[in-house]
């Protein structure tokens, strides 16, 4: 489900919902990316905040419980990612061992981020970026 609204606020928002099923990340990295550089995100900042929808929408489908929600928000200078799922324990950053291949997805997110974190009692993580100039 895709919902656009029809306010100034809202065409620069999107929220999706999914179910927790790994073949639909690369479909949410599709839309984000259509979705910021349609509304002039430079391509670059684009790159990085699909890689954290990646990460964060992998990890709640790897890690959380029932629906995942994916909310992308411009404002002035400002682009916020949000996902949630049912599931309250929050994410957290972890150090993996130089042997394990995953477990790199927050440690990511908190490199290319502006500042990132969890919310409503772990149910949603979010990240920010700021935009040069006006993202919109």
């Amino acid at each position: 489900m895709l919902r656009f609204g029809p306010s100034q606020q809202a065409a620069r928002t999107f929220e999706v919902v999914i179910a927790p099923e790994p073949d639909l990340v690369a479909r949410l990295r599709q839309i984000t990316k259509t979705f910021l550089l349609r509304r002039s995100v430079p391509a670059a900042l684009a790159d990085d905040i699909v890689v954290t929808v990646s990460e964060l929408v992998t990890n709640a489908i790897e890690h959380g419980e029932g629906t995942v929600t994916l909310r992308a928000r411009l404002t002035d200078g400002k682009v916020l990612i949000e996902v949630g799922d049912e599931s309250p324990a929050p994410a957290r950053l972890r150090t993996p061992t130089d042997d394990e291949v995953r477990g790199r997805g927050l440690f990511l997110v908190s490199v290319l981020a502006h500042d990132w974190g969890v919310r409503d009692e772990g149910r949603t993580t979010w990240a920010t970026f700021r935009s040069p100039g006006k993202a919109g």
